[in-house]
């Protein structure tokens, strides 16, 4: 069922949207070689909590930490633990905080000290697909939009869109209905609607878009063993242009 939300829901949506930029960015500052993802997850928590918001993803279907911390082949869901980034790497930071009942959800990938031209590329690319959906997310539009949008951006870097993850609804849950795809539909799906709360995550790989999750049931990995990367904001569509929620 599509939930459409009112313009205070809204305004409640960007307060917890804020925290969830505010977290990222302050997390993102502690990013170095010999940082393990579990002291990162901790920093995250502490500033949401800080913000009297709830960690939404703590205990969320089982989930066993604060935050989503994936690293290089890593495509989402990544559960913090001792592992130590190293130079080279890219880290994707997915956090979610609830603030009175209602939630923000955000990702954003960053480089570990100093990493390939390639590994930079696909995060930028990774990062203006992400705008570029947002862009359609407008009255009249579909579904298919935005993922069209997001698809044939990235394939003329050579790039792949994973199929089996993708955006959401969100509001007073984290995932909402309805599914958000970001590769290329044979449909045009549903039509957009004002109030309708999205988030538009696109997960791009350098190789292959096939991937598996490892055996803590919980960590998307490439199939191929290549770098992944995942920017993601949430957004309000209005009467005109779409809000980002999950804006500083």
């Amino acid at each position: 069922m599509i939930i459409c939300k009112t313009k205070n829901e809204i305004e409640l949506m960007r307060q917890a949207g804020r925290v969830v930029a505010i977290a990222i960015e302050e997390t993102s500052k502690h990013i170095k070689p010999g940082i393990t993802t579990l002291e990162l997850d901790e920093i995250a928590a502490d500033v949401i909590k800080s913000h009297d918001c709830i960690p939404t993803f703590k205990g969320q279907y089982g989930f066993p930490r604060n935050i989503c911390i994936s690293v290089n082949e890593e495509v989402v869901h990544g559960i913090p633990g001792h592992r130590k980034l190293k130079e080279g790497d890219i880290v994707k930071l997915d956090v979610g905080a609830t603030y009175k009942g209602w939630v923000g959800d955000s990702a954003a990938s960053f480089p570990v000290g100093k990493v390939t031209p390639e590994a930079q590329k696909l995060m930028d690319v990774t990062k203006q697909a992400m705008l570029l959906g947002i862009d359609q997310m407008r009255l009249g539009h579909y579904l298919h939009d935005i993922a069209e949008a997001i698809h044939s951006y990235i394939e003329q870097f050579g790039f792949s869109t994973v199929a089996d993850y993708g955006g959401h609804g969100i509001g007073r849950k984290n995932h909402e209905d309805p599914f958000v795809p970001q590769s290329r539909q044979k449909t045009r799906g549903m039509q957009l609607r004002k109030g309708m709360c999205l988030a538009i995550e696109p997960m791009i790989n350098m190789g292959t878009a096939k991937v598996h999750v490892i055996t803590d049931k919980w960590t998307v990995v490439t199939d191929d063993g290549k770098l992944s990367s995942h920017f993601e904001h949430s957004a309000a569509i209005t009467d005109g242009e779409p809000i980002i929620l999950t804006a500083r």
